[in-house]
């Protein structure tokens, strides 16, 4: 567990007390599985490109920057399939380039699966507030290295509370990891929960989440994979029964396999983002 100043990995700019200041009523969030920054268009480039996930290429900066461009316009950014600096990255954090090219002023990452300087897998959270409260969860599964991060905005009696999280392949796998999620969420009133779940809205394990808590999410079907051909819902942006949801739609740029879904709402009354 953590404060946001004490996070090992946020960075903070000096003017983002500034940027969180003057309070809001509503936020743009968004959640984008960004492949390590690969380029996938068709089915055959999962193995022409197999090679990018494990050594460095001169296109993955090129394609991050117009990620950058896309995700700039949203206040909260939750991120799956980042590298937090490895040989495959040039050893560039990819969480901390994309928060400084969007011109984000704060950035945490959370690595899951640790192959020294081969491969660094994380979930990354950038955004526009600075969080009073970081803490790094680690879901459970046969196969260690998935997690989850929660970040609590706002100072009151009732944060706002976002937790980002990639879950696993196996259905066993994802339905125990949402169980334990779903205690956490329990907690507080009012929770968004976003992240590429590997599974669609009306799959056993997302009927034991909504059966477990109050979350809730469009009814319309945003098909966000693959990218080049989206036919499956597996990201997602879900929501606590307090929030007015204004906007959810999926953007249609093909930087990665999948297509980042992002939402608008407005907060709850008793949300104060200052």
């Amino acid at each position: 567990m953590s404060t946001a100043s004490e996070g090992a990995h946020a960075s903070v700019s000096p003017d983002s007390e500034a940027t969180a200041s003057g309070g809001r009523s509503s936020l743009r969030v968004m959640s984008y599985n960004i492949q390590v920054g690969i380029t996938t268009s068709r089915p055959h480039h999962y193995l022409v490109h197999s090679w990018k996930h494990l050594l460095p290429h001169p296109q993955r900066l090129t394609n991050l920057d117009r990620i950058a461009k896309v995700i700039r316009e949203f206040d909260i950014v939750g991120l799956q399939e980042v590298d937090a600096g490895s040989l495959r990255s040039n050893f560039i954090n990819l969480t901390e380039y994309l928060a400084e090219q969007g011109d984000f002023p704060f950035w945490y990452h959370q690595v899951n699966r640790n192959l020294g300087r081969f491969a660094q897998h994380s979930n990354g959270l950038i955004s526009r507030l600075r969080p009073t409260y970081l803490d790094d969860l680690r879901l459970s599964g046969l196969i260690p290295g998935r997690g989850a991060i929660m970040a609590h905005f706002g100072n009151g009696p009732q944060p706002l509370v976002v937790i980002l999280l990639h879950l696993a392949l196996s259905r066993r796998a994802r339905i125990r990891q949402l169980m334990q999620v779903a205690e956490i969420i329990n907690e507080y009133e009012h929770v968004v929960v976003m992240g590429d779940m590997n599974c669609y809205p009306g799959s056993r394990e997302m009927d034991v989440l909504f059966e477990r808590t109050q979350l809730r999410e469009p009814i319309e079907e945003m098909l966000t994979f693959p990218s080049w051909r989206p036919q499956r819902h597996i990201d997602h942006i879900l929501v606590t029964p307090g929030f007015q949801v204004n906007e959810v739609r999926v953007l249609n740029h093909a930087y990665s396999d999948h297509l980042p879904i992002v939402m608008e709402l407005e907060l709850p009354p008793g949300v104060h983002l200052v």
